[in-house]
């Protein structure tokens, strides 16, 4: 099982449309405060539709408190516009974390900086300032699926 961590997400549809890939493949969602949005959002139901129910969805009060409920010996793979490492060269394992920052400002430097070898980028133009926060987690998440062979998924 894989961990998706959103670091203070602002748009509640995105968060929605994350919330419905982690529904899909059985991963754990992680909300960092403070959220743009309240859970209760009914745009960000909407935008997740019928699988609430299946959601494994965990709310942390601060990054600090999202580490120590999660233990030290998960690893946590960054992703970030400001990192020079491919996503695609990363060994995902189960278990990881992929953790990505807000829409408007990405991760905080001092998140980036306390783990600088597990920084990745998705590659893009280099005058695009960034993709949807949706569709990254998207791209990065089926990478880290496929190299584990997609267990358990049909």
């Amino acid at each position: 099982m894989m961990h998706i961590v959103l670091h203070e997400p602002e748009i509640p549809q995105n968060t929605g449309n994350v919330a419905r890939t982690c529904s899909a493949t059985g991963s754990v969602l992680h909300l960092i405060k403070p959220l743009g949005f309240s859970t209760d959002d009914r745009q960000l139901k909407r935008a997740g539709l019928d699988y609430w129910h299946s959601l494994d969805i965990r709310v942390h009060e601060s990054f600090e408190v999202f580490l120590e409920k999660i233990g030290g010996q998960v690893r946590l793979w960054l992703f970030t516009t400001k990192a020079g490492k491919p996503y695609h060269t990363a060994n995902f394992q189960d278990g990881d974390c992929l953790v990505f920052g807000k829409e408007t400002a990405g991760l905080p430097g001092a998140i980036r900086d306390a783990y600088p070898d597990t920084c990745l980028r998705l590659p893009m133009l280099p005058d695009t300032r960034s993709l949807n926060l949706s569709n990254s987690v998207a791209v990065a998440l089926f990478e880290a699926l496929r190299q584990q062979g997609f267990k358990g998924m049909i």
